[in-house]
């Protein structure tokens, strides 16, 4: 069963469930991210969460990665994946 940690808020009039991913999710190829993309944003729903699901991750060096809407890049360049943790919220499961 499936289980993710997720921060769930609302940021510059924004719904967004940030969800971290292990680091390998960065090794993935496009098609295999969208297709995860697709899946927590469609399990998310179902857990009553609304928002657009930014997946996270440490891209090595404690840099941190994501996949979000081009106007929220400022926002998450802002974070780290620390910051995240301590926004932790939510759990999707199934």
């Amino acid at each position: 069963m499936p289980r993710y940690k997720a921060a769930h808020l609302r940021e510059q009039g924004q719904n967004m469930v940030i969800i971290p991913l292990d680091s390998s999710f960065g090794q993935q190829t496009e098609q295999e991210q969208s297709q995860t993309i697709e899946e927590l944003q469609m399990r998310s729903r179902a857990a009553g969460l609304a928002g657009t699901v930014v997946p996270v991750w440490d891209n090595g060096g404690g840099r941190m990665s994501f996949i979000a809407p081009r106007p929220w890049h400022p926002f998450f360049k802002s974070l780290n994946l620390f910051l995240v943790q301590q926004r932790i919220n939510k759990e999707i499961f199934w």
